[in-house]
């Protein structure tokens, strides 16, 4: 019967549970690509990609000439992904609705331009949005794009398509910068998201740059209760 080759994630879990139970501790040298390649019964390149998931993952450290070592005090990296506000409504199984409320061309405020790092004379489009989950307001969005940034944003069409699936779709990000925090309701946010002036709510603002020119800042409101949860 001919064995079975093993696959990368074989190798990447197998590599990660001996380094788990100290059969490799802390800053040991693991063994060369061509000896692992050996003892799994696969291609050196197959390898290899797994020990790349596991460098990416803080895990162990490869270096050129002189292998790949378990990191002393290993490194967990966290994947930054932007939500699409519809996709998180439809997975909580919720109808999702999105309403514009305001759009306007204006010059960066002094706050943004220190904030993001846009020139003083800048034009943003400066977005006000809704999101609602089964008709119960889900998230407030405010927004600023700058549109030197992305000058296709001038003719897009933002009533039925919110700024940040559209922005998704339409250029890349390389930065990104996400800060969360807890506030209270002030006026227009207890008017939008139907809570009372004062309310607790869950804030996040997040900064995106493309090769170092800023692209969006926007700064997202959530429902009263609203809770974020992460896995790493």
């Amino acid at each position: 019967m001919t064995q079975k080759k093993s696959s990368f994630q074989d190798i990447r879990d197998t590599v990660m549970a001996r380094i788990q139970s100290r059969h490799w501790p802390p800053g040991s040298l693991l063994p060369t690509e061509v000896e692992l390649a050996e003892e799994f019964g696969c291609a050196r390149a197959t390898v290899n990609r797994a020990l790349r998931e596991l460098a990416d993952q803080g895990v162990v450290d490869r270096k050129r000439k002189s292998g790949t070592r378990v990191n002393a005090a290993p490194v967990k990296q966290a994947v930054f992904e932007i939500a699409v506000v519809r996709q998180s409504v439809e997975d909580m199984n919720a109808a999702y609705r999105y309403s514009l409320v305001k759009r306007e061309v204006i010059t960066a405020p002094p706050w943004l331009r220190a904030r993001v790092g846009v020139k003083d004379d800048a034009q943003v489009l400066h977005l006000n949005c809704m999101h609602f989950a089964d008709n119960r307001p889900f998230q407030f969005e405010e927004r600023w794009i700058n549109i030197a940034a992305v000058p296709d944003v001038i003719d897009a069409d933002l009533s039925e398509t919110g700024p940040n699936e559209w922005l998704l779709s339409q250029v890349p990000f390389s930065n990104a910068e996400l800060t969360s925090t807890a506030i209270a309701a002030d006026e227009t946010l207890s008017e939008f998201l139907d809570v009372p002036q004062g309310a607790p709510l869950f804030q996040m603002e997040r900064t995106t740059w493309f090769q170092g020119t800023p692209v969006t800042f926007v700064r997202m409101t959530f429902h009263q209760g609203y809770h974020m949860r992460t896995r790493y």
